[in-house]
């Protein structure tokens, strides 16, 4: 029963961070691990959890055309390389000051969803920035790869707000990150199939849920929600995140 219950917050929790580009894992760990779950079961649980949800979104707004593939394609390919790394680091770093600096740009990023002004969030993404957002892609997806293998999260926390610094408006850079961290996900979750800290049972009770979930947000994202309103429980959720992770370290 209790995996029952697990499997409904998961498709809930998918539903929501789906609408944001992310897929969850920031609520995901820290939920497994509330529930008794080693937290070396719940990260590669979360990382898969995550790939899932985001993937289910990503198919919905590539079929709307709301990804920009240009862009997504270095993330993509620094990322998968930057994410095992992470993951091989996970059982023998100390992650207090990783989690740290993570409040600290949670922090920033909320405050700029939160308090950019609408026309900040509009596309005024030019095309002879290719090469710098090509550039600018490598180098912050392979580091947020490894921050995404090593803590357990997707990395659209980061992502998002990167892309609207790059002049993406809200709905086109939730829809990009959500293809990337599919990505990043997948390739953290592969680099922690040789641990041995899998849970199947739990998968596979909660893989489906993810899937419907992420349907479910992100139609509702493409459909429903202004960009405004999507900025501003983006902003919130990180927030929220941050007061889990400081509450965890004071």
């Amino acid at each position: 029963m209790e995996l029952v219950l697990v499997s409904v917050i998961v498709f809930f929790i998918a539903v929501i961070f789906s609408m944001l580009g992310l897929g969850g894992a920031l609520v995901y760990v820290p939920l497994f691990y509330l529930l008794g779950i080693d937290i070396l079961v719940a990260i590669p649980t979360a990382l898969l959890l995550n790939a899932i949800a985001t993937s289910s979104a990503a198919i919905t707004y590539l079929r709307k055309k709301m990804v920009d593939l240009h862009t997504a394609a270095p993330f993509i390919l620094a990322s998968i390389i930057g994410a095992p790394i992470g993951a091989y680091f996970t059982k023998f770093t100390p992650i207090e000051t990783l989690l740290w600096a993570l409040s600290v740009v949670l922090v920033l990023a909320g405050a700029r969803m939160i308090f950019s002004s609408d026309s900040e969030m509009e596309d005024h993404v030019l095309n002879e920035d290719k090469r710098r957002r090509f550039v600018i892609g490598l180098f912050f997806g392979f580091l947020i790869g490894m921050a995404a293998g090593l803590l357990g999260i997707g990395g659209g926390v980061f992502i998002v707000p990167l892309l609207v610094t790059l002049g993406f408006g809200t709905k086109r850079a939730s829809a990009t990150s959500a293809l990337i961290v599919a990505f990043i996900s997948f390739s953290g979750f592969l680099g922690h199939l040789g641990s041995g800290h899998l849970d199947v049972t739990l998968m596979s009770y909660t893989v489906a849920s993810a899937f419907i979930g992420g349907q479910v947000g992100s139609h509702l994202m493409h459909s429903r929600l202004r960009s405004k309103t999507i900025r501003q429980i983006f902003g919130a959720v990180l927030w929220i995140m941050t007061l889990k992770i400081l509450s965890g370290l004071v």
